[in-house]
Order: structure tokens, then sequence, then C-alpha cells
């Protein structure tokens, strides 16, 4: 279940508008909330920018015209998985997760995917992995990469967050357009790559709001 549903975080692209019909979840004005009630997000893309929206019963996509590609994950832990956490402790199998999951899924569907780094975060969301991939020809822009000469590939980078919250496995990415539709004029150092992804993730969750489990659910954590 996990592999099948994560190939959409590197294939899915954007077909429904925030105001169409064919959604899973709903959308209530510019809020966003998933089918299992689980969290709404404020949508992060705008319709006057070509902001469309598409998702499947554990994935969300939003991305418009200018530079956004952002899809939040969110999947229920079953009792292996809640096994692994409890044994691994929370480091080791957010890096577990990530790896035989996320990681693996992106480099069936891309060759040469490669992780640039990856640092366990504790102070955020109780703890949580950030990780950056350089995808070759996975750029999810690529209507607006400049014409240039020979065949290069242009290499997307994808920023990742994982963490555990209300007994599911959140993964959100989002992709850092700018590195491949800006073309020579592309200048920022890895660093300064690296920040801005790492600014966008967490907007993204100050975006969103969760829903409070019951008790007997919140035991399961």
């Amino acid at each position: 279940m996990f592999r099948s549903t994560l190939a959409v975080l590197a294939v899915i692209a954007a077909t429904v508008t925030a105001q169409a019909q064919g959604l899973q979840g709903k959308v209530e004005g510019k809020v966003y909330i998933s089918p299992t009630g689980l969290f709404k997000v404020v949508i992060p893309v705008l319709p006057e920018l070509g902001g469309d929206i598409t998702d499947t019963p554990n994935v969300v996509t939003f991305q418009d015209d200018f530079n956004v590609h952002v899809s939040i994950a969110a999947f229920p832990q079953d009792a292996t998985q809640r096994w692994e956490m409890s044994t691994r402790g929370l480091k080791d199998y957010l890096i577990y997760f990530f790896s035989n999951f996320v990681l693996s899924d992106f480099r069936q569907t891309f060759e040469g995917v490669q992780i640039e780094s990856a640092k366990f975060v504790p102070g955020t969301l109780e703890g949580s992995l950030l990780t950056y991939l350089m995808v070759p020809g996975g750029t999810m822009f690529a209507d607006r990469v400049p014409q240039l000469s020979g065949t290069r590939v242009p290499v997307a980078k994808r920023g990742n967050l994982l963490f555990v919250r209300s007994g599911h496995i959140f993964v959100i990415s989002t992709e850092l357009a700018e590195r491949v539709i800006e073309g020579k004029s592309y200048s920022k150092t890895t660093a300064e790559e690296d920040e801005i992804l790492r600014n966008r993730l967490l907007d993204i969750v100050s975006k969103i709001s969760f829903a409070k489990l019951p008790a007997t659910e919140s035991a399961k954590k």
C-alpha cells in the first residue's frame, strides 16, 4: 500500500482546480480537508496562478503555473509500522520509512535519484526527518524548462519532511522549481537551496490543522 501510494509523490500531476468536482477530499473556502478528516490545510495555490488540486485517499497535491508543487501524504500506521517505531525509536523509524518507501519509490520512478543530505530535527513536530533529493528528469515543471542545446536532463531538487502525528506518518514534499526553470540565470548555492526548501516545508506545516483523536486512538500513537 505504501509503495503504490507513494508513487503519487513523484509522478502525480495536478489536474483538478480547487473549485472543481472530483476530489476525494473537499474544499471549503480556502481550505482543503482530507478525505478521512485527519487534517485540513490552507490551500497553498491560487486559481489566478493556475492553482490546481488533485488527491487520492492518502495524498493531496497542489500545483500552480508559477513555482509551487507540494504533496502532503498521510499513511495510517498499521500494527507492523507501530512495532517498527516502538522498537527502532522515532529517529531510526523515520530513516527506515524514508529509505524503504519514499526513497525506494523515487528510485523506481526516476533513474539516478540521489540523497543530497538528510537530517533529523528533534525540535520540529516532536521529531522530524528533513531530506533533500536530487531527481534527474523528475521536475514537475518540465514545460517551463528553458530549451538549451544538447540533451541535458534537468535535475530537480525535492525537499521532504517526515513526521508522525495522530497514528499516521506524514510525508510533505516540495520541489524547488526555480532550479530548473531559471536556466543559466540560476545561481543559488546548496545551502541557500536547502534553506528555501526548509522554509517552504515549514510554511506548509504551519498551514495544517490536525484533527484530535479520541482518547482510545491517541493511546495507539
